[in-house]
């Protein structure tokens, strides 16, 4: 049967252009890594500017999370009135120590990761234009712990605060009480920073002593604990050993809450629980009244 002449044959279409549908297609995005974080007592998702206007509180249960020495500057001193002391200060690993891998390695890596040349910050500034010596231990570098440079770093701000007579405060955030990687060196530090503030307190100047989360270990059996007033944030972790550590020693249950500041403020070891928000201005009533009452 012949094929109709009326009928055009059917042509393949050309391929479909769609060059034009690829500026519509756009990678799927997540939310930035670090942009929100969970509250540990409370569970709240948190979006981490909005806690950084809250100086690191959680705006719903009053958890104070870890703040870092910078911020802790630009929290209780008056803007752009610190001037750090000693940041040249670098530790030469007297024993060669070497663990998992070198201390000279690891204290390199500590440096690059969190900019600080140690766990100490030091130096002078002002709280409501009160004149104050302000130290710092900050946990993120080898949980705070206290080597030699820390140790020489706190002498000499606190016997720097005697010769031109000012406050000394200390802000204590080490969880690692004395650095296990320079030995006996690092538990000389007990002594010297504590001679230090007795000859201080000899000139009849202040020192206020204010207890983070953590303050454990030679830390908190030296320097912490010997402030004329000793103020805490709440619920921060104050002790010598840890739970864990007591019950694998001695086979002894802590009771509840033991090592916190509402236990040991309870108990005597401290003054006042101050909230973050209020910490500026309650060191700058102490001064006040100390300065008054001498």
């Amino acid at each position: 049967m012949s094929a109709n002449p009326s009928v055009s044959p059917v042509l393949p279409c050309p391929p479909a252009d769609r060059s034009f549908m690829s500026i519509n297609i756009r990678p799927k995005r997540g939310v930035p890594e670090g942009l929100f974080l969970a509250c540990p007592k409370c569970r709240a998702s948190l979006y981490r500017r909005e806690l950084d206007i809250h100086l690191g509180v959680c705006p719903h249960c009053d958890h104070h999370f870890y703040v870092s020495a910078r911020d802790r500057i630009n929290q209780i001193l008056d803007t752009d009135s610190f001037e750090e002391w000693f940041d040249d200060i670098r530790s030469v690993d007297p024993l060669q120590f070497v663990d998992r891998i070198p201390y000279s390695k690891r204290i390199l890596d500590e440096q690059k990761k969190t900019g600080m040349t140690d766990a100490a910050v030091t130096g002078k500034g002002f709280i409501r234009g009160r004149g104050v010596v302000l130290a710092i231990t900050d946990f993120a570098f080898m949980a705070g712990s206290m080597g030699s440079v820390v140790g020489e770093k706190l002498t000499l701000a606190v016997e720097e605060a005697t010769r031109l007579r000012l406050p000394v405060i200390i802000i204590s955030g080490s969880g690692g009480g004395a650095r296990m990687q320079e030995g006996i060196l690092s538990l000389m530090q007990m002594a010297k920073v504590s001679c230090a503030l007795a000859r201080h307190d000899s000139a009849k100047l202040l020192y206020i002593g204010v207890l983070t989360h953590p303050t454990m270990g030679g830390v908190a059996a030296s320097f912490a604990l010997q402030g004329d007033m000793t103020l805490a944030e709440p619920e921060a972790m104050i002790g010598f050993a840890g739970a864990r550590t007591i019950w694998n020693t001695v086979r002894l249950e802590l009771p509840e809450g033991f090592q916190t500041s509402e236990f040991l403020m309870e108990h005597g070891f401290v003054d006042r629980i101050v909230h973050r928000r209020d910490l500026n201005k309650e060191i700058a009533r102490i001064i006040d009244y100390c300065e008054k009452s001498a």
